[in-house]
């Protein structure tokens, strides 16, 4: 695996922690913001997580998708 997959990979899986629950800090400061139940924000979101987690998975499974911008600059 390649540093540059492996820091895209942890990047997205840090991202999905943050808003996921239960230690989801940017759930917690929207629910705040939007004065909305964290229980009906994170039903809401459920979708965005099915496809954050689709993402993580076709980066982490096929490495061509991560490395294309890096392989036309020719970094290996």
């Amino acid at each position: 695996m390649s540093p540059i997959q492996f820091g895209i990979i942890m990047l997205i899986n840090l991202g999905i922690g943050l808003c996921t629950p239960p230690v989801g800090n940017a759930l917690f400061v929207s629910s705040a913001i939007g004065k909305v139940t964290i229980e009906k924000e994170a039903k809401e979101l459920i979708p965005l997580f099915v496809g954050m987690i689709v993402a993580l998975f076709l980066v982490t499974y096929i490495p061509s998708i991560t490395m294309f911008i890096p392989n036309l600059f020719g970094v290996k």
